[in-house]
């Protein structure tokens, strides 16, 4: 099929980007590397009589050390993610999530604010950005603003994007010392969506004890989300020897325990997603907690 007719746009710069969405409303949209909004406007699932296009923007492109994080840019492909050796040393988290992203033919055109704006539930970055803390930078003809990743997904493909406002970067905290990350997802083929997935960033404190967790799930709801009653379950506990196979099943168990919106579909059943999802995020916590131990 192809996609109903559309006019075009080509903005340059971010100030002109967002005029037009302000001018065009909701009859417009933004589109990035267009790898989830091109199949479901070729498949006449949506369906908007303007596109501005993004890639010509200038400025939300790329990656660097800014405000004491690392700040990407939106329009980043996630390619340039995947070889990017400043991102895999500073935000291991993101670097190791992305060769999980589709294929590589997706990832040389999808973008990391493309994909936290489309917000789809089974997605990898957004419960990065969960798990780390990310800040969102935004800007519309009122001014930008600076969105935390907690509350960011508000729903199935929603966010808290407003209709005019447009998604610019993301500023990811730099990992430390005795910090350790790890991303998990099971899919029934590699590049397919995850049935489940979890993202884990831990810290530990000098004496071994979690500092601070942050834990990202996805397939596991309308939304990504944070596995909150575990986090909260593991805050200061000492975790000496990497974390016994026992205690991740445990924080695995609690990390899903309270989740009241899996879906059921034709790949399993809701308590299949659960049991699967806590096998994730016992598999990535147990693998965090170990590289933040050093074992």
């Amino acid at each position: 099929m192809k996609p109903s007719a559309f006019d075009y746009h080509a903005p340059t710069s971010v100030e002109e980007a967002v005029s037009l969405l302000a001018e065009l409303g909701d009859e417009a949209k933004a589109i990035a590397g267009g790898q989830s909004l091109v199949p479901m406007l070729a498949l006449r699932l949506t369906a908007f009589p303007h596109l501005v296009d993004l890639r010509k923007v200038a400025g939300i492109r790329g990656f660097e050390q800014r405000e004491g994080g690392m700040w990407v840019g939106a329009a980043t492909t996630q390619s340039a993610v995947e070889r990017s050796a400043e991102i895999a040393e500073r935000v291991p988290l993101l670097a190791r999530a992305t060769p999980l992203i589709g294929h590589f033919q997706i990832r040389n055109r999808g973008t990391v604010g493309g994909s936290l704006a489309h917000a789809d539930a089974a997605a990898e970055y957004p419960a990065v950005a969960l798990a780390l803390d990310a800040e969102l930078e935004t800007a519309s003809p009122r001014g930008t603003r600076t969105l935390p990743a907690a509350g960011f997904f508000t729903g199935m493909w929603t966010t808290g994007l407003a209709e005019d406002e447009l998604l610019t970067g993301v500023r990811f905290p730099v990992a430390g010392p005795r910090c350790g990350y790890a991303v998990e997802e099971f899919a029934r083929r590699r590049g397919d969506f995850a049935i489940a997935g979890a993202a884990v960033a831990i810290e530990l404190d000098p004496q071994g004890r979690v500092a601070r967790c942050g834990i990202g799930l996805f397939g596991l709801g309308p939304a990504a989300q944070r596995a909150t009653a575990a986090e909260r379950a593991v805050a200061g506990t000492a975790v000496a020897g990497g974390g016994s196979d026992a205690a991740a099943a445990e924080v695995g168990r609690i990390g899903v325990a309270e989740l009241d919106s899996v879906p059921s579909d034709l790949h399993g059943t809701a308590e299949y997603r659960k049991r699967v999802g806590a096998a994730m995020v016992a598999r990535a916590w147990q693998k965090a907690v170990r590289e933040a131990s050093g074992d």
